[in-house]
């Protein structure tokens, strides 16, 4: 008898827990998904996988627990190659994503503005083109490449590292095996300074450079401390500042078209003020008066060059054909403006 009682209760027990699940997934509106996957290339120690974490976290609780988002840091959901991040978005198999201008440039010609060396040469110029009137020339592209635009991130300035010695000339850079982003036109400038560019995913490199299979590298200052790349023989930094990639928050046009208009406003706004947040952390330590992060690094047993502005010159007089070829790629008329933006910007 309490046998048959015990199963009765059980029954009862398993067959509200069953109706409060039909619950919980009767309150999702119809065609929204229990879980959407964002893509970010690196996890959230850095401050472009801490923005996709903002956002997930903003869009989850301005949404009520409607849109639940998952971080993918890395590259598993794109075979290992960072550079298919765009079209897995245009696709399908990624729902949204914050990416580099870089990784996205192979599909989208336009982004690689942002690579063009010496373009930018501090934030406000980086913060005249994301947010004027190239900008919106920018999303509009990516808008009509297959996937909706919402905001800015930012990686940062590119400084280059090495395990070698200090670079101040194009010549120290001379027969050194330096990895680098799937992209041509990061081939091209390594090539003009004389360099051995070696091209890799981000996942690939940390082991390369533990390896002494290539000697150095090019990231913002926050992927070096983040990763401890001093740890990897990487002993040498040179600020240097030769290109920045923004980041830009998107959704699959699908999964955008398939939520209500509030829910719309909200993945809008969470990602402005996420991108918003995730800038000033990129730029902590570097956009302050006597730039603190470089002594911290320095502080790590690394040699942190600085380069004069006649040091810098040279690097730009060298890697100018490659502007001039890419300029013509790019398009010109998007490159002049980008010159005049940033020519008179505050």
């Amino acid at each position: 008898m309490k046998l048959r009682s015990f199963l009765k209760l059980s029954l009862a027990v398993a067959a509200l827990a069953a109706v409060g699940v039909g619950h919980a997934q009767a309150q999702l509106p119809p065609g929204y998904k229990p879980e959407y996957k964002m893509s970010l290339v690196v996890g959230t120690a850095f401050p472009w996988g801490k923005g996709g974490e903002i956002w997930a976290n903003l869009v989850k609780e301005r949404t009520q627990g409607r849109i639940n988002i998952k971080l993918y840091p890395g590259v598993s959901l794109i075979q290992g190659d960072q550079t298919r991040e765009f079209t897995a978005i245009r696709q399908g198999v990624i729902d949204m994503a914050i990416g580099s201008t870089i990784n996205w440039s192979p599909q989208i010609k336009e982004l690689n503005l942002f690579s063009l060396p010496f373009l930018m040469p501090d934030y406000k110029a980086i913060d005249a083109l994301t947010h004027g009137e190239v900008g919106k020339q920018i999303f509009a592209t990516v808008d009509k490449a297959g996937a909706l635009p919402l905001a800015w991130g930012e990686n940062g300035f590119r400084e280059i590292t090495n395990s070698k010695k200090p670079i101040k000339t194009p010549e120290d850079l001379k027969g050194m095996k330096i990895r680098v982003v799937g992209s041509p036109l990061f081939l091209d400038t390594f090539t003009a300074l004389g360099a051995n560019p070696t091209q890799m995913s981000w996942a690939d490199a940390q082991p390369a450079l533990a390896s002494g299979a290539v000697d150095g590298q090019e990231n913002p200052l926050s992927i070096f401390t983040a990763a401890k790349l001093q740890t990897v023989g990487q002993k040498y930094v040179t600020m240097w500042g030769y290109v920045a990639d923004p980041l830009i928050f998107v959704v699959n046009k699908d999964v955008w078209a398939s939520w209500t208009p509030a829910d719309q406003a909200i993945v809008r706004q969470a990602a402005i003020d996420a991108g918003k947040e995730e800038v000033a952390i990129a730029r902590k330590g570097l956009d302050e008066p006597g730039k603190p992060l470089l002594k911290e690094i320095a502080a790590l047993g690394v040699t942190v060059t600085e380069l004069t502005p006649a040091e810098r010159e040279a690097f730009v007089k060298a890697t100018r054909p490659v502007f001039d070829k890419w300029k013509a790629q790019i398009g010109p008329g998007l490159v002049d403006a980008a010159e005049k933006a940033i020519a008179a910007r505050k």
